[in-house]
């Protein structure tokens, strides 16, 4: 629960206020500061402190404008409680349309940080210190990456009883049950007690609305349910969809080298022995069908036109033992 004064990078703010905090934590290389906005609004009651994040990878723009909406029509202002905002986490990125920060590095894959490291490593190591310490859950807003698009779903690992709880709230079409990846932002929060939401839906440099629409109302359910605000009237146009928990889940990889065409839509349920799509020479000397090893549903599929042999080209996630 958040105190009377909720006191954040450096500021007090007091309940019924809303104020945007610019985390200033490194400079360009011409010495002009990248600061990263934060919108942090109180209620005028006690409540939970949850964490709205898009932006980790600079080219995942759906979750920007998920987060975005949420601001730009107030729906992050709560009668309860604490939401804190951030569109963009990773401005470097946003700014340059890439995954990485400057120095090539995936954020997702430094935390905790270091006071002393590279540039995406400090920059984890001021959020982990100034930032998740303060909230209590996070919604963390990603997409596929490298013309790869995802369906949307949630991930989490499954064993936090309140996480399952939330994802199930949320109301995507699936839930993946996923192991924490060492040094990613999701695993870093959990040792801290913060549950983390991973929301996956669309591809990088890509907005979707269908993706966006799922991605906003989700985090109004959570924390409607959180007793935060009463989202009913806004919600009242989305029909609840009941989400599916999928257990487990492989990658499909190019065989051959060519031409990718799919034959099959993302989310759709499929049979061990499907065709999904076929892969080509430009000269027509030959074509290769892609077959389906397992049963199950493919949440990501490669949008790319040319693929290389051992490229990912179909996310298929299943329940183990069915």
């Amino acid at each position: 629960m958040d105190k009377d004064i909720f006191s954040f990078l450096g500021q007090n703010i007091e309940r019924g206020k809303t104020v945007q905090i610019n985390l200033d934590i490194a400079r360009l290389h011409t010495r002009t500061p990248v600061e990263v906005p934060i919108i942090v609004s109180r209620g005028l009651k006690p409540g939970p402190v949850i964490l709205l994040n898009a932006g980790i990878h600079g080219d995942e723009v759906n979750g920007v404008e998920i987060v975005r909406q949420i601001i730009s029509k107030g729906y992050h202002k709560p009668e309860c409680g604490t939401v804190v905002c951030i569109p963009v986490l990773n401005v470097f990125g946003f700014l340059h349309k890439t995954r990485e920060f400057p120095d090539g590095r995936d954020l997702n894959r430094v935390f905790p940080g270091s006071k002393e490291g590279s540039l995406a490593s400090r920059f984890a190591y001021y959020l982990m210190k100034d930032v998740v310490p303060k909230v209590d859950y996070c919604i963390d807003y990603h997409t596929g990456a490298s013309s790869r698009f995802n369906y949307t779903h949630l991930r989490i690992e499954g064993t936090n009883p309140k996480s399952i709880e939330l994802a199930n709230v949320f109301g995507a079409p699936y839930i993946l049950l996923s192991k924490q990846l060492p040094k990613s932002f999701r695993s870093e929060a959990a040792k801290i007690g913060v549950g983390v939401l991973l929301f996956e839906g669309g591809k990088s440099l890509d907005l979707d609305r269908a993706v966006t629409k799922v991605g906003v109302n989700g985090a109004l359910r959570v924390m409607q349910h959180l007793g935060m605000r009463d989202f009913r009237k806004q919600l009242s146009t989305d029909p609840f969809v009941e989400t599916v928990t999928l257990t487990d889940s492989t990658w499909m990889r190019a065989r051959h080298s060519g031409m990718f065409r799919t034959t099959v839509s993302i989310g759709t349920k499929i049979k061990k022995g499907t065709v999904l799509g076929s892969i080509s020479d430009p000269f027509g000397d030959f074509e290769k069908r892609v077959i389906s090893k397992h049963d199950g549903v493919i949440i990501c599929s490669n949008h790319s036109p040319i693929v290389h042999q051992g490229d990912a080209i179909f996310h298929i996630a299943f329940n183990k033992g069915e």
